[in-house]
């Protein structure tokens, strides 16, 4: 079953990544038998090439009501119905599969549902949030769209014995329909504007159950048909210039820490170091680390960098270097390192090796 479920969770990360045109056809068709299940007749159908276009742009022709502008998004009045419409499905579902399969669902939330949910915050859902800027904050809403909890039930329903009732069965499939067919959509009561997927998106696996998150060392990470794209390191979302021209007084000038951290990594610390001509304190074999050397430099106001080698390997085989502030106090590179961990220098010196 763990085999099938794994199958399951790659074929949905595939739908999460896919950069191909949509099926406008099929989405259409189903999200307008999503309308006819709240009782409202299908809508006029709006395509844009990115999130941030939809919510910038009036479907032509229409003229909005009040409560349904652009910067309004979270008073929308369809987006709470079509909530309502996935959590009593799955509540209805939950009671069917705990009451009969309550070990099974465990297991495929943990193989599945967990690390697409995981891949998609990591991924596209941070494409949103300057969408969110845009058009206020609806939370439930992009969760009703995220692609996890219809793999979820998936993945039960084809890995298991569970029997969904005929009515169950084709609300899941007008909502996976709808996930694997386009990108996200915004509901009004007479139009629909949906959003193409992107062109071009690039990631790195960083957890044990094959979940991603963004990163690209040498351009925009997710770009769509229009130009908007989001740049990314190691899964966090940084400037273009972090990726495109990471430079010394950038970096000194950012008051962002983690982006501030991002873009060191990119030159490297050794780079940094060198390019900022920081003053090195002192050194000292690593005893955490046996073979590699801590290296304390003095970095800004009251605070030093101690500059340290990874005690396990990256997933293409290296040890990185790394660096971590620590009070300006401090002059002993072992006294720092222990510092990191809540530690004396000498409780420091006498652990068998960090991990």
């Amino acid at each position: 079953m763990q085999r099938e479920a794994a199958a399951v969770r790659a074929e949905w990360l595939g739908h999460l990544l896919s950069t191909v045109p949509a099926d406008r056809p099929a989405a259409e068709a189903a999200i307008s038998e999503l309308y006819r299940l709240i009782g409202l007749d299908p809508p006029r159908f709006h395509w844009v090439a990115s999130p941030l276009a939809a919510v910038e742009t009036v479907p032509p022709g229409m003229r909005l009501r009040a409560s349904e502008t652009a910067d309004r998004f979270a008073a929308w009045p369809l987006p709470p119905r079509f909530r309502r419409l996935v959590s009593e499905f799955t509540a209805r579902l939950d009671v069917s599969i705990m009451r009969d399969y309550g070990p099974l669902d465990r297991i495929i939330g943990q193989l599945v549902r967990s690390p697409i949910r995981v891949s998609a915050n990591s991924t596209l859902h941070t494409a949103l949030r300057p969408v969110q800027e845009t058009a206020g904050r609806n939370d439930a809403w992009y969760t009703a769209l995220c692609r996890s909890w219809p793999a979820h039930y998936d993945a039960i329903r084809r890995t298991s014995g569970v029997v969904f009732t005929p009515e169950q069965d084709r609300l899941l499939d007008l909502w996976s329909t709808a996930a694997r067919s386009c990108g996200w959509w915004w509901p009004r009561e007479r139009a629909c504007v949906v959003s193409e997927r992107p062109v071009e998106i690039h990631t790195e696996v960083w957890g044990d159950e094959g979940e991603v998150r963004l990163h690209r060392p040498d351009g925009p990470a997710l770009r769509f048909a229009d130009g908007w794209d989001v740049h990314a390191w190691h899964g966090t979302k940084v400037p273009p210039w972090v990726i495109d021209d990471p430079g010394v007084d950038r970096i000194t000038a950012e008051t962002n820490v983690e982006v501030r951290r991002c873009a060191i990594e990119k030159i490297g610390w050794g780079g940094y170091i060198d390019g900022a001509g920081l003053r090195l304190v002192g050194t000292a074999p690593d005893p955490g680390n046996p073979g590699s050397e801590l290296r304390l430099y003095d970095f800004r106001e009251q605070t030093r960098v101690l500059l340290a080698v990874n005690g396990s390997t990256e997933r293409d085989g290296h040890r990185r270097r790394y660096g971590l502030t620590v009070p300006g106090g401090i002059d002993d590179p072992v006294a720092a390192a222990g510092w990191t961990y809540g530690l004396s220098g000498d409780q420091y010196s006498r652990l068998v090796r960090r991990t």
